[in-house]
């Protein structure tokens, strides 16, 4: 026969087995378990934010990644990235017909990769394109419509002899965006230039926007949240018709802090400022210059470049307010504002 163990001789654990012995439950009390939840639900309330925005963080970087490389192959195969679509105006100077986006898309670009919808101008958010979007220094805007919305100087610029480049003159479109969609789910609105120009044969004196062909605004996740430029929203700039360069920099929303650098001294000031981010090149500066209004504001300066003019070597920089490249060793209070991939 069991004998029963006395609860005041033996203690807690002789009291546990006396009372199992004798057929009574131990069981926690509703207040102790509702004080669990609750700590439970503190904990996680706590947590689950920080590792979800990781969680969003490495999948938005690996979708970035992935989006890159297939347009990166996708305009390789193309033979030339110019002439496509129309743009007449009125006598008023008013755009009556603007197929230059949606041309390329349907014509050029998805011959070489998997698309599942187009939108023409009048109907991008069909493709799942946001009416609006929060920019990279948290402020938020209308979707652009057109080239120029991004930044003023893509369309026009100041025709001066300070830079000893008078007379220079460009024609770029202010074309609407176009939009489609891919097989894996992302949403692109194009900005397309039919008129883009090679970077052969030319001067010191290079105005980016007669470089670039191709200036895309992604979602990758279509109009889901957070639509928010460096996390599901970036860019991808196509620069030359030809032996294209395809960019999708993400910059740092800050200059580096020495302010005054010249070409001697230009290489580490990135890793200084933060080990991921690089110094641009011609390119990569080039597009964060041109998407302007999605990357927060940039000074009217001039920023240094990792590429070198091929005839003398010197190291290039980009004049934002102008989109202009020059290259030289050293110009006092040039910028450097780093990116990554």
């Amino acid at each position: 026969m069991l004998k029963r163990v006395q609860h005041d001789t033996r203690g807690q654990a002789g009291s546990i087995i006396g009372l199992r012995a004798a057929g009574q439950r131990i069981a926690f009390t509703m207040a102790e378990i509702l004080l669990s939840l609750t700590i439970i639900g503190v904990v996680a309330a706590i947590t689950l934010p920080s590792l979800t925005g990781n969680i969003n963080e490495r999948t938005w970087n690996t979708q970035r990644k992935a989006l890159y490389s297939r347009m990166s192959q996708a305009v390789a195969l193309m033979p030339a990235l110019n002439g496509y679509g129309t743009i007449t105006e009125d006598a008023s100077g008013s755009v009556t017909t603007d197929t230059l986006a949606e041309t390329f898309i349907t014509s050029a670009l998805s011959k070489v990769l998997k698309i599942n919808n187009i939108c023409g101008n009048g109907n991008i958010a069909d493709c799942g394109i946001p009416t609006s979007l929060t920019t990279l220094d948290g402020v938020k805007i209308a979707f652009p419509e057109k080239f120029g919305d991004l930044n003023s100087a893509n369309v026009s610029y100041e025709v001066g002899s300070t830079y000893g480049d008078a007379g220079a003159s460009y024609s770029i479109p202010n074309s609407k965006a176009a939009a489609f969609e891919t097989q894996n789910g992302e949403s692109i609105a194009v900005f397309y230039n039919p008129n883009c120009q090679s970077l052969l044969a030319e001067t010191y004196y290079i105005y980016m926007q007669k470089k670039v062909c191709v200036n895309m605004i992604y979602d990758l996740n279509g109009s889901k949240g957070p639509n928010t430029v460096g996390k599901d929203i970036g860019v991808m700039s196509v620069f030359y018709p030809t032996d294209s360069v395809v960019v999708s920099p993400l910059p740092n929303l800050h200059d580096t802090s020495t302010t005054a650098i010249d070409a001697s001294n230009v290489s580490g000031a990135c890793n200084a400022q933060d080990p991921d981010y690089r110094l641009p090149s011609l390119e990569e500066i080039s597009s964060v210059a041109i998407n302007s209004k999605l990357m927060g504001a940039l000074p009217d300066n001039r920023y240094w470049t990792s590429t070198f003019y091929p005839t003398d070597g010197k190291r290039m920089y980009l004049h934002y307010r102008y989109l202009r490249t020059a290259s030289s060793y050293s110009v006092p209070s040039n910028y450097v504002r780093c990116v990554k991939r």
